[in-house]
């Protein structure tokens, strides 16, 4: 089911959504409870600490019309509260494998340094 919701959420974000604080945003997960009550998304954007914030602003301030188009698309007999979460975790992976690469690097130079 959150496959589905996510699906679908995209669709909706991408084509109904018209607030320019949400910009290109991609979901990378949804959470739905196990009761169905709540469900939480999380997506990614490119830019700033200041857009990232606007942008969860933007789409819980749209969650209530994402929730009623959902349940429009998909047959459910409750429709879950909808959560805006931005997903560090890609930047994160970025950082690490920035990090990673430097370390390689530097590791490399003092080899090269050792054997001059």
């Amino acid at each position: 089911m959150a496959e589905q919701i996510q699906r679908e959420l995209a669709d909706l974000i991408r084509t109904e959504v018209k607030d320019p604080r949400v910009g290109m945003v991609t979901l990378t997960d949804v959470e739905v409870a196990a009761d169905y009550g709540h469900a939480n998304i999380f997506f990614t954007i490119l830019g700033s600490g200041k857009q990232i914030e606007l942008a969860v602003a933007a789409l819980n301030h749209a969650a209530g019309f994402l929730r009623h188009e959902l349940g429009r698309r998909v047959k459910l007999r409750s429709v879950p509260q909808l959560h805006f979460f931005h997903d560090e975790s890609v930047e994160r992976g970025i950082r690490l494998s920035q990090l990673i690469d430097q370390a390689i690097g530097d590791s490399n130079s003092d080899e090269k340094n050792r054997r001059e």
